[in-house]
């Protein structure tokens, strides 16, 4: 019996000499395996009036140089629209120029093609910034957008947040015949 425990416990001074290093060791080079992009979004409440938009980024890891396109399909407006209001969320911080803010016919991409801009949309831009940090951009095109079939975009090129995280814009358009903006939908951003 005194045998046995002996060599039981050989065997396990023997298996963690030799396997926790190798462990310890290969863990790095597991993390470097590539992050699988699940087609998979995620909004706070499905339930309530929150209808989800379609958009493209070039980049989502934090820090980085990006290319935010958050597009208005034909089916996303019901009539022309005067104006545009996209809210910005409090926690995207990041420095929001007119420079880098346009408004533009777009092709959309898929798998054979790639995302670009057919004509730019001449518009004034206008960012509001509230005492309460709450930013949002103004978008007011020279002419109504109609509703077409065609798709337009608002393209902003940013650089990323340092935090990495859920991010929910949501858009709001003034319609033809009205004095008041109604809600389009929402964009969730994800930067890793």
């Amino acid at each position: 019996m005194l045998k046995r425990t002996k060599k039981l416990a050989l065997n396990s001074k023997f298996l963690r000499f030799f396997l926790i290093p190798t462990v310890l060791f290969s863990t790095p080079f597991i993390n470097n395996i590539q992050n699988a992009k699940a087609g998979l979004e995620f909004q706070w409440d499905q339930n309530s009036g929150h209808r989800r938009l379609k958009w493209l980024q070039k980049q989502n890891k934090k820090n980085f140089r990006n290319t935010i396109y958050f597009f208005l399909r034909p089916f996303d407006r019901n009539s022309d629209l005067l104006k545009i209001n996209l809210a910005v969320p409090k926690s995207f911080k990041s420095t929001l120029k007119k420079e880098k803010i346009s408004f533009c016919k777009v092709k959309i991409g898929g798998f054979e093609s790639r995302t670009k801009c057919l004509e730019d949309i001449p518009a004034d831009i206008e960012i509001n910034t509230d005492e309460s940090s709450l930013r949002s951009i103004n978008i007011y095109p020279y002419k109504p957008i109609p509703s077409n079939k065609e798709s337009y975009a608002i393209v902003l090129k940013v650089n990323n947040p340092r935090k990495s995280g859920l991010y929910q814009f949501h858009s709001y358009g003034q319609q033809k015949g009205q004095s008041i903006s109604t809600y389009l939908g929402s964009w969730t951003i994800v930067i890793d």
